[in-house]
């Protein structure tokens, strides 16, 4: 099995409901987005899947992301705009999108802090 990630970021505001502290205020974030694809062989190029067909992927995501007020976006109206459901949007946008096989997207909203989602 080969796993091969590629990182991207986007910018964007948003504040969290239901959380006692700084974040429930509106605040914004540099955000880093990497993603985890996965495949059991390698094609005739020796490789298994593309970084550049992957980050346009993943990139054609983020574009929706960047430099928004996430809380404004009709998923994120009913859905908290955590870390860890920035990381599944993301995850379940990029599976939609195509034929790859998504292992994770972690979300890092700062250097030293971020979260995963996979299935």
């Amino acid at each position: 099995m080969y796993n091969v990630k590629v990182e991207s970021s986007f910018s964007s505001a948003h504040n969290l409901r239901h959380y006692k502290g700084k974040c429930e205020e509106l605040h914004g974030h540099n955000w880093r987005v990497e993603l985890t694809a996965t495949h059991d062989k390698l094609d005739k190029a020796g490789m298994a899947l593309d970084f550049k067909y992957l980050k346009m992927k993943l990139n054609g995501v983020l574009e929706k992301l960047d430099h928004k007020y996430l809380n404004s976006i009709p998923y994120f109206r009913k859905v908290n705009p955590t870390s860890e459901n920035i990381a599944k949007y993301i995850y379940d946008r990029v599976k939609k999108s195509g034929i790859i096989r998504i292992k994770s997207v972690t979300v890092w909203e700062n250097t030293t802090s971020s979260a995963t989602y996979e299935e």
